[in-house]
């Protein structure tokens, strides 16, 4: 571990981003450019006396998951975020295996909508990114480990992941979802997270096997969804979607039409999530 060059390199990626990159507010107070250590260190979800001390050279020799956070609060882009492991003394991240890291670019905007129901999943279906409202509307989607955190598997193997959404708008659903699925083994080939995946459902579900040997292909076009909220009841939401430029990560975002019942209920879960953050 180079504890000199780690700090230094924190240092610039922390002077680098402005509070405008992150979603936070420039204040008038702010007399230079950059982020302040405690803003990175609620970015990163770490306390702001263990970020200091990194910067400082005096921090204990932080984890592969403490890196990943660091990097994902610093918006580091992939190359950085190699750099950044080798100087904690870590092996780079094998890519393919792992498709956590966000885009940064995806990061910015996503940063901008927090009034908004918007997530970023990568092409198996998992959520890296959620904002309040999203958690609102959906939960907590990045709470789940293992095959779980795909929801192309919940949705055929948990019913709670269904609970969401009419029953009559499931068939739309599952055939949806196995296209992107496909698309994923397509892509990634034998031996990879996507054919894990598919390899459990094929096992444990009939109507995902079934729908598999169709060999459903995957549309571009979010269609409008139906939602049941616990909370609020019955939505009808459109779908807007930003393709990352390698195709590995999307991002979703959730609006109503302005005057319907559905864009009044979505104010609301805004308010909800703001409530719980």
């Amino acid at each position: 571990m180079d504890r000199a060059r780690l700090a230094g390199f924190l240092r610039t990626r922390r002077e680098a981003l402005q509070p405008e990159d992150v979603g936070l507010p420039r204040g008038r107070r702010r007399r230079t450019g950059g982020l302040r250590r405690e803003e990175v260190a609620a970015l990163s979800d770490m306390s702001t006396d263990y970020y200091s001390r990194l910067e400082q050279q005096r921090g204990p020799h932080p984890s592969e998951q403490l890196l990943a956070a660091l990097a994902r609060g610093l918006r580091l882009t992939l190359a950085e975020r190699d750099h950044l492991f080798q100087l904690a003394g870590y092996a780079v991240p094998h890519r393919a295996a792992r498709a956590d890291h966000v885009n940064p670019g995806m990061l910015r905007i996503l940063d901008r909508l927090q009034d908004t129901p918007a997530l970023v999943v990568n092409h198996l279906g998992e959520t890296l990114a959620q904002t309040a409202p999203a958690v609102a509307l959906l939960g907590d989607d990045t709470r789940h480990t293992g095959l779980d955190r795909s929801l192309h598997y919940r949705w055929f193997t948990d019913r709670a992941a269904r609970l969401l959404h009419p029953q009559e708008d499931h068939p739309t659903h599952s055939r949806l979802l196995a296209a992107h699925l496909h698309a994923a083994y397509t892509r990634d080939g034998r031996g990879s997270r996507a054919a894990a995946i598919v390899d459990a459902l094929l096992a444990a579900s009939g109507e995902f096997a079934e729908l598999w040997r169709e060999h459903p292909v995957q549309s571009a076009y979010c269609p409008p969804k139906r939602f049941r909220h616990p909370e609020v009841g019955a939505l009808e939401l459109h779908c807007q979607t930003l393709v990352d430029p390698d195709e590995s990560q999307t991002l979703l975002v959730f609006t109503a039409a302005p005057g319907s019942q559905s864009h009044e209920k979505l104010q609301l879960l805004s308010v909800i999530g703001a409530q719980r953050v």
